[in-house]
């Protein structure tokens, strides 16, 4: 019971860590793009000035439509959650992705991100934007009509405090509630289902994370 408890604390104040990082980040893209305004201003740069998000993952970007469904399966684990088995694309792509999930648990992606510093949407965001937040370590919350009211307004204000999540509903997922992250998924029965905990303590900023501690700001808010 102390160690889950020293790992819950450690994971913590790892996320506040690295959002700070991020904060320190945004000051100084600020001040950068302030900088490179002035520059414009002044004459001293002719032609046009393209400003390239620091976050950026370094992905090659295209503007073909993908295939991310990749070769792959899930397996489910003795405690419920089903895992990818199988290579997950991260190309960065500007056209609609064909994924093997719905809600998908990673592959192809726009170059954007959806916020997912504690962000809730009340209406469906792109399955290209999110997977995008699922690869910087953020957990995705996704829900149907199925789903109890009173379930969606617990799990948005679980959200809403948890940095490295994001929540919206996705009418086509098969089961009321389900829980996402890189590689990762599972249904849980409702906000209080034990499960939730468990699946946030292990997959916000887990193991699995492709790009730990990359931003989940600056990116699109709807």
């Amino acid at each position: 019971m102390g160690s889950a408890k020293k790992a819950s604390t450690s994971r913590k104040a790892r996320i506040e860590e690295m959002r700070r990082a991020e904060q320190s980040r945004e000051r100084r893209n600020r001040i950068l793009t302030i900088a490179a305004s002035l520059v414009i201003v002044t004459g001293l740069v002719v032609g046009g000035v393209v400003l390239v998000r620091s976050q950026d993952d370094g992905a090659s970007d295209t503007a073909a439509a993908s295939d991310s469904s990749g070769k792959g399966t899930f397996v489910t684990g003795k405690d419920g959650v089903r895992t990818w088995e199988g290579k997950l694309a991260r190309n960065h792509v500007t056209k609609a992705v064909k994924y093997a999930s719905e809600p998908p648990v990673g592959g192809d992606h726009n170059p954007v991100w959806m916020n997912c510093n504690g962000d809730v949407y009340t209406e469906p965001v792109k399955n290209t934007n999110a997977v995008h937040s699922l690869e910087h370590g953020a957990v995705w919350v996704t829900y149907n009509a199925a789903a109890k009211k009173s379930d969606v307004d617990a799990l948005a204000a679980k959200v809403k405090k948890t940095p490295y999540t994001l929540m919206s509903p996705v009418d086509d997922q098969k089961d009321p509630i389900m829980l996402s992250a890189w590689g990762h998924q599972r249904t849980v029965t409702g906000a209080s289902d034990p499960n939730v905990d468990k699946f946030f303590e292990k997959f916000v900023q887990g193991e699995q994370t492709p790009e730990p501690g990359a931003a989940c700001t600056n990116g699109l808010s709807k």
